[in-house]
């Protein structure tokens, strides 16, 4: 007896490898850590705008909603503080930064352990004509930013409805 006999996947047609793959222990587990790996990382290929990357990794999700007076920007900024914040308001656009360093030091008796961290978030948000920069607020609260921005006088003036006629 010949030891490729008691192999069973050395029994199917030479030209069947596509098959034999699929079939083989290894193989199975080669395919499913590539699609494990793949779909992580796939993750911090996307560009989109509600998934920034931010402190320590951290994502800072956007939400921009439009009232009929003002548009009202969030933030979520999960372990920065109000101090470690910029907001500004230039060229037609609101401007968020943040950065966190944190440094950690320990000393005992047989080991000493140094730890630093820095994380960064830089958030600008496009702002529509008619916006009363002057009047804008800013609030933080538990790791929300929450930027509120009135509507002046004219735009809500100039807003007007109009008619949808059937074709």
């Amino acid at each position: 007896m010949r030891i490729k006999d008691l192999i069973p996947w050395a029994h199917r047609q030479e030209d069947d490898g596509q098959r034999r793959d699929e079939v083989h222990p290894l193989a199975n587990l080669q395919r499913e850590m590539n699609r494990l790996f793949d779909d992580f990382w796939g993750r911090f290929d996307e560009t989109s705008a509600r998934m920034p990357v931010g402190p320590g990794g951290a994502l800072a999700v956007t939400d921009v909603v439009e009232t009929d007076s003002s548009i009202e920007v969030t933030i979520e900024l999960p372990g920065l503080d109000e101090k470690d914040l910029d907001v500004s308001i230039a060229q037609d656009a609101l401007t968020v930064r943040g950065e966190k360093k944190v440094e950690r030091k320990e000393e005992k008796k047989g080991f000493y352990l140094s730890e630093r961290s820095y994380g960064s978030v830089f958030r600008s948000v496009p702002l529509p004509a008619g916006v009363d920069v002057d009047k804008a607020e800013a609030r933080f609260k538990n790791g929300v930013l929450t930027v509120t921005l009135p509507k002046s006088k004219d735009a809500a003036s100039n807003a007007r409805k109009i008619e949808i006629k059937a074709a």
